[in-house]
């Protein structure tokens, strides 16, 4: 069964939110301070209930712009002699499929190719996308802002393995002996549906 998300962290999300849409679209000045005030206390819910603090979550909260929408998260699945390629994440110690967060003006496929060669050292085509996932719904959430997952199925083209800053090592993987997950990135439940596509080339691309 999925877990849900403490009240606290939905409250204090639905908070920041409306607070930045009402920042984009506020008319007054009264308007205006009252929705920092309130940002303000998303920022001390959320501080209370972890290890960071209210100065720098409000930072944070008020450096969003315009109207609130879903954050992206793109991901790549390469696959060589039958195992997939997986990076471990320099944060975590964990590992996961090489990708990130897709820029303004970025092409969802150009972030694929271009993480995976930051992350990696690996040059890659997208040829399918295998899912867009909910990324805050998958028992444990990105992070405190709403995201969407799309990962690509990707034609290795060329390159060899080299770390980055963001990245400790890289290695291709059988799916029978998967490494620890660095979960927020990558679980069980995107690679269960890439299996799927790999056994079936004709299934069509899940979503949330």
């Amino acid at each position: 069964m999925e877990e849900k998300n403490p009240k606290w962290l939905d409250w204090a999300r639905e908070i920041q939110t409306l607070c930045q849409t009402g920042l984009a679209f506020h008319k007054t000045k009264f308007e205006k301070e009252r929705y920092e005030r309130l940002i303000e206390i998303a920022s001390e819910i959320t501080a209370l209930h972890t290890n960071l603090e209210k100065e720098i979550l409000s930072k944070i909260f008020m450096e969003q712009p315009g109207y609130a929408t879903p954050k992206v998260d793109v991901r790549s699945v390469v696959i060589k002699d039958g195992k997939i390629l997986l990076v471990k994440e320099s944060t975590d110690g964990r590992w996961a499929l090489p990708g990130g967060w897709a820029d303004v003006g970025d092409l969802p496929s150009e972030v694929a190719i271009r993480e995976t060669r930051e992350e990696s050292g690996f040059e890659v085509k997208p040829v399918k996308v295998i899912g867009v996932f909910d990324a805050n719904r998958s028992g444990k959430p990105m992070e405190f802002f709403h995201a969407f997952k799309i990962i690509f199925l990707c034609e290795l083209i060329g390159g060899e393995a080299k770390t980055s800053s963001e990245t400790l090592d890289v290695n291709f993987f059988p799916f029978e002996k998967l490494p620890p997950f660095s979960d927020n990135r990558t679980n069980e439940r995107h690679i269960e549906e890439i299996k799927k596509h790999l056994a079936d080339k004709f299934r069509p691309a899940w979503f949330d």
